[in-house]
């Protein structure tokens, strides 16, 4: 798709708000959007479903007494999920204030906690009031607090939890803060009088911060697990030092384990202070876990709950077995369905699903093709021969390039797609075979490589068009760019696989 969670961690949706300020009711600035069209859409209405369709997908509430989240922020399409997980925490609450704890990506050399002053945060939902009360409160209780709006003006760590705060929680206000030096002294201090300033309010606080910084997505996987499990410790020290300790083991490519250390600091002490008694992790994923996402090269994102009344957690018990590893009935349409949203919500809001709650059979590595239909011609058909991830990310993958990059077609447009029909084909390994005699027409699909050129059909093509051995032999030539007759001369090499090929239209849908 060529995009990427390292460069930048969003899909541009438009041109983007001003980043000047505007004056409030109250006289004060409110602070103009500055990530709305590349974080998140710049379109009211396409921002509430985007965060409609991650609350619906979103895992169950694992704390009766919730008091902080910890959730990431990059770009809704890679973060977006496990943020609406954490949210889902909290949701269906009425809070007064929220409390929300940045990450400093723009502001060289700040140490302290910048609050914003001015009179509120504007997204495309409105604008979310700042609760002044609160701010003062802090300003005069806690030397460790500044009120500064510059470390506001370019930082989206905070700006892109407003929006799920403007949905999930209307009528609150919220305290814009972002903290700066990742000092455990310095959050103890401020977490004592933040829950202090909180006292008898109906409060919620929510440290903003993305996980691992690109390493690969296994090691991502190892590195993330030892910082989510020391936020749910409470002790910040704890956490800094998990963090120090993973700096000094040289993993490739991690460039930081936490981006946003001392929010989540801060939130840990508050918390705590607040009457937590534990946290738990309530979901993980890394952008190598999405469609759009690379392995080799990923950022981490974790949803964190800290309170009291925390559920037991669920022991993970392996379902894996010859016969799980079997594509069932429910395994195929819930695929497809993968497959059509994943185009569908793309092409609506430029969001993707993030694959979850599939069969360990629908989680192997399994090389995939999609196939698009349109009024039984072919609209689009992209696969991977060898697999490098679970089979439903990879289906998610291939619909996506089906439907975008098959470049012998335009790409699909959102008006066309309901008359688009979806079939997922699953392939078994490549077996080489010693010549064309070994080929079935009608059961294996063949890859033909002779030289640096290559093709290959699908077990179905051939039935399709009529072809019998020699026929196909020849087409396939052709498609890798040789002479029809070139499978007869020397060099050349094929192999087999079979298929278990499924689609809408065979009533899986």
């Amino acid at each position: 798709m060529g995009l990427t969670p390292t460069d930048l961690p969003y899909v541009v949706f438009g041109m983007g708000l001003a980043l000047s300020g505007q004056t409030g009711k109250g006289g004060g600035q409110v602070r103009s959007p500055a990530v709305a069209g590349q974080f998140y859409p710049e379109s009211a209405a396409l921002l509430k479903l985007a965060i409609g369709k991650f609350m619906h997908d979103a895992l169950p509430a694992q704390a009766q007494e919730p008091l902080a989240i910890v959730v990431p922020h990059a770009g809704y399409i890679y973060s977006g999920q496990i943020c609406a997980d954490g949210y889902n925490q909290v949701a269906n609450r009425d809070y007064e204030v929220v409390v929300i704890l940045g990450t400093n990506h723009t502001t060289a050399g700040l140490r302290k906690i910048a609050l914003y002053p001015g009179d509120g945060f504007r997204t495309p939902l409105g604008t979310a009031p700042v609760d002044g009360t609160a701010v003062a409160a802090l300003l005069a209780a806690s030397p460790d607090c500044v009120a500064d709006a510059a470390p506001h003006v370019r930082e989206h760590s905070v700006e892109v939890q407003v929006p799920f705060i403007q949905v999930l929680f209307p009528r609150a206000t919220i305290v814009p803060a972002i903290a700066g030096e990742a000092d455990a002294a310095l959050f103890s201090r401020f977490g004592a009088v933040l829950a202090k300033v909180l006292k008898g309010r109906r409060a919620l606080i929510v440290a903003s911060s993305d996980l691992s910084h690109y390493p690969s997505a296994a090691d991502a996987e190892l590195v993330d697990q030892q910082t989510l499990a020391a936020i749910t410790s409470l002790d910040p020290a704890q956490l800094h030092a998990t963090i120090q300790m993973q700096k000094t083991g040289h993993l490739p490519g991690l460039d930081t384990s936490a981006c946003g250390e001392a929010p989540i600091m801060a939130a840990m002490a508050a918390a705590k202070n607040m009457g937590a008694a534990g946290g738990r992790v309530v979901s993980y994923a890394n952008s190598g876990d999405l469609p759009i996402g690379e392995r080799e090269r990923v950022v981490g994102y974790g949803a964190v709950v800290l309170g009291s009344g925390l559920k037991p957690a669920q022991e993970k018990v392996s379902t894996v077995s010859a016969v799980s590893k079997t594509l069932t009935p429910a395994d195929k349409k819930a695929l497809l369905a993968l497959a059509r949203e994943t185009i569908t919500r793309y092409l609506t809001m430029q969001m993707i699903p993030l694959p979850r709650g599939f069969t360990p059979a629908a989680m192997e590595q399994r090389g995939v093709f999609v196939t698009l239909k349109k009024n039984g011609n072919l609209r689009g058909c992209i696969g991977r021969m060898v697999p490098d991830r679970p089979l439903a990310i990879l289906v998610g993958m291939m619909a996506l390039q089906a439907a975008l990059q098959d470049h012998r077609f335009r790409p699909v447009t959102l008006d066309e797609l309901t008359k688009i029909e979806i079939e997922i084909s699953v392939l078994t390994p490549m077996q080489p075979v010693s010549g064309p005699r070994e080929i079935e027409v009608g059961r294996d699909g063949v890859l033909f490589q002779k030289g640096r050129a290559s093709a290959v059909f699908l077990p179905q093509v051939a039935p399709e068009q009529g072809w019998g051995r020699e026929e196909m032999l020849r087409n396939l030539c052709e498609k890798a760019g040789l002479s029809a007759d070139a499978w007869q001369e020397g060099g050349a090499c094929f192999s087999t696989f079979q298929a278990d090929v499924f689609g809408e239209a065979d009533g899986h849908s």
